[in-house]
């Protein structure tokens, strides 16, 4: 059996596998409840974030201290800035970045925090798993994560375009850079809510939220049913 933490950074997100499954246990630690419940054998430990990097990196620390889980798994929504990624696929994140981090001045390249890099690795284990699922409509690449909801199409085509990513959200990067620093081997999972190519980008999370979520969640069930 393993212990598994799971990071949702929002309510509407966090609910929808509240639906599924059956709780045995609440804990809160400071105002942050953590769920416990069992999926394929395993002890999973949900949590709402809250959301941004620095709540997310909060989660994602006290998880670690209070439950020391095997693994950390990230689920929610992004914004698509690929032409071949569209609303309501999957993207897998095998690499992090955070692109607003921004140390430029003293020669170093755009996203580079010191002692970590550019790109922070996810774990090849549980991404090799999403990928033996072999579905048309997931996608495996870098996800970028930013303390913005971006809109801007210029400004997000040039983060794909500098980053080879292939969505943005805003709390993915800080829980894997967190986990890399605790050695705890991490998972960033989002479904595409809106993207920069089609529609108003704020409409179309507002409408597709809860739908897209219950798509997450149900690939979570997946790939929880197959850790071991």
């Amino acid at each position: 059996m393993k212990k598994i933490g799971i990071i949702f950074s929002t309510r509407e997100e966090l609910d929808e596998l509240l639906k599924i499954v059956k709780i045995n246990k609440e804990t809160t630690y400071y105002d942050i409840t953590f769920y416990e419940c069992f999926i394929n054998n395993n002890r999973c430990i949900l949590v709402e974030s809250g959301i941004g990097k620095v709540n997310a990196g909060r989660a994602t620390q006290l998880l670690i201290d209070k439950i020391n889980p095997d693994y950390i798994i990230n689920v929610g929504v992004a914004g698509s800035t690929s032409k071949n990624i569209y609303l309501k696929d999957i993207v897998v994140g095998t690499k992090m970045v955070n692109y607003d981090f921004d140390i430029t001045e003293f020669n170093h390249e755009i996203g580079f925090i010191p002692g970590i890099g550019v790109y922070i690795n996810n774990s090849n284990d549980l991404s090799n798993i999403c990928r033996s699922f072999n579905e048309k409509d997931v996608h495996f690449g870098v996800i970028a994560s930013g303390d913005r909801f971006l809109t801007d199409k210029e400004e997000s085509e040039k983060i794909s375009r500098t980053f080879n990513s292939l969505c943005v959200e805003m709390e993915g990067s800080a829980v894997s850079q967190v986990c890399f620093l605790c050695a705890v081997p991490c998972l960033v999972i989002r479904g595409i809510s809106d993207t920069i190519y089609k529609g108003n980008s704020k409409e179309s999370y507002e409408a597709l939220l809860s739908e897209v979520s219950i798509k997450v969640c149900e690939f979570l069930l997946k790939l929880l049913g197959r850790i071991k």
